[in-house]
């Protein structure tokens, strides 16, 4: 669709931007592009409105947390969401479907978000609290686990793809505790369909030991593999099932995965974003923007520079709905 042109190669091109209203009130994005031998100099600054490519379709919005709704902050239990972010999710949410997809488990993120109006997706999208499949769908016996209504009396479906993995990812967890209690500064965290291990305050001369350890358990359960992400080691169930799945699973059971009547908007600062970053660059469709303050590889064909950035840009895009015939 009309974006691509922002990042024309992820392997010489990158993109930093700014979400601003436009003199017609039109959410637009100023794109600074800088080459990936890192020179400062603006090589370029356009103003691209997504006005014309949105009119007339379904925008669905999709959000990782860390990072992007909550600033990245030292200790992971503290990653508080801010109430205007929570305002403005609230009402991005209240005019399209919007989603949460984090690595953290679904429990955790809805106990951060509080919000009855969004779907949440935990553990990189295999614990999914979405809507009830519009048709049914050849997954659908195997994974969904139970409808249930929340407080407001709307039915949601829970979908786990990796369910069965789950008593062995509570003995690596145990494993885990035991194996690093010995390196200071090592958080493991229980994110219901992986195991993470943050280590973000361990000394650096113990970075070798803690992988060494982490792979130690890693070796006994040959269906995981590890992933990483700022500053934490993941052990995930080596299924076929990322962020990329989950935003394709939520936008099937929504009823727009065969539509060209659809316009998703992923935002994400992690390397798991890629996923779903990529899902929407194969499909042609939407608007992927990664959370960045620095030039870097990516997918993502617009980016917004921290979480602050994020509210602005939801703000406005809430604000739009109100000034367009959308």
């Amino acid at each position: 669709m009309g974006f691509q042109g922002a990042v024309a190669n992820v392997n010489d091109t990158e993109s930093i931007s700014k979400a601003r209203h436009n003199k017609d009130g039109d959410l637009a994005l100023t794109v600074l592009t800088t080459t990936c031998d890192h020179t400062t100099d603006e090589l370029t600054a356009t103003h691209k409105s997504y006005h014309s490519c949105a009119r007339g379709k379904k925008i669905v919005v999709f959000l990782d947390y860390d990072g992007t709704l909550s600033p990245i902050v030292n200790d992971p239990a503290h990653a508080f969401m801010s109430d205007p972010m929570r305002s403005a999710v609230r009402e991005v949410a209240k005019r399209f479907p919007t989603a949460i997809i984090s690595g953290r488990s679904r429990d955790k993120v809805y106990e951060f978000v509080k919000l009855d109006e969004v779907y949440y997706a935990g553990s990189h999208g295999m614990d999914i609290r979405g809507p009830p499949p519009q048709q049914l769908n050849s997954y659908d016996g195997k994974y969904q686990t139970c409808r249930a209504f929340d407080k407001k009396g709307n039915e949601f479906v829970i979908f786990q793809p990796a369910q069965e993995f789950l008593p062995a990812i509570k003995e690596i967890l145990r494993e885990l505790d035991k194996k690093t209690r010995g390196i200071q500064g090592v958080v493991i965290e229980d994110n219901r369909f992986c195991g993470s291990v943050h280590y973000r305050h361990v000394q650096e001369s113990d970075f070798a030991l803690l992988h060494e350890k982490v792979q130690s358990v890693l070796g006994k359960y040959p269906r995981f593999h590890l992933t990483r992400g700022k500053k934490v080691m993941e052990i995930r169930p080596s299924i076929k099932w990322n962020k990329g799945h989950a935003l394709e699973y939520l936008l099937d059971t929504l009823g727009f995965m065969d539509s060209d009547n659809v316009f998703p908007i992923h935002i994400g600062d992690d390397r798991t974003d890629e996923d779903a970053f990529k899902v929407l660059k194969s499909k042609g469709l939407g608007y992927p923007i990664i959370v960045s303050s620095i030039p870097r590889d990516t997918m993502a064909s617009h980016s917004l520079r921290d979480p602050s950035e994020v509210l602005s840009f939801l703000r406005r895009l809430a604000r739009w709905t109100e000034n367009s015939s959308y």
